[in-house]
Formats: C-alpha cells, sequence, structure tokens
C-alpha cells in the first residue's frame, strides 16, 4: 500500500470513529454509555488493586 493510500484510509478511519463518538455524545444514550464505562473501569481499578495487593505479598513473603 502506497504512503497516500494509507493517508486516505487513515482519514476514512478517523472520520468513522469521530462521528461515531459525535452520534453517541449526542444521543440519549450518552448518559448510559458513559455510566457503563465507568463500571468498567471501577472494575478494572480493582483487578489492578488486587493484583498489586497479591504482588505485594508473595514480596513480603519472598524477602522474610
Amino acid at each position: 500500500m502506497s504512503r497516500s493510500s494509507k493517508a486516505v484510509v487513515s482519514f476514512i478511519v478517523g472520520a468513522a470513529v469521530g462521528v461515531a463518538v459525535g452520534y453517541f455524545l449526542n444521543s440519549d444514550k450518552k448518559d448510559e454509555l458513559v455510566e457503563k464505562l465507568r463500571f468498567q473501569a471501577d472494575k478494572l481499578k480493582d483487578k489492578f488493586r488486587a493484583k498489586k495487593q497479591q504482588f505485594e505479598d508473595a514480596m513480603e513473603n519472598e524477602l522474610t
């Protein structure tokens, strides 16, 4: 693929993503989408904290 065709494809993909984001932000489902994203972010934070605690416990056990 040539450099100019990659640029055109990138532009089209970027424009499509922009349109999709704009649609969701202006739709009635915006609040629902934001709530789902917050929920998933909270779950990810909880998983990270649990893994961090496991790592800290394993390191402590290894050093004692």
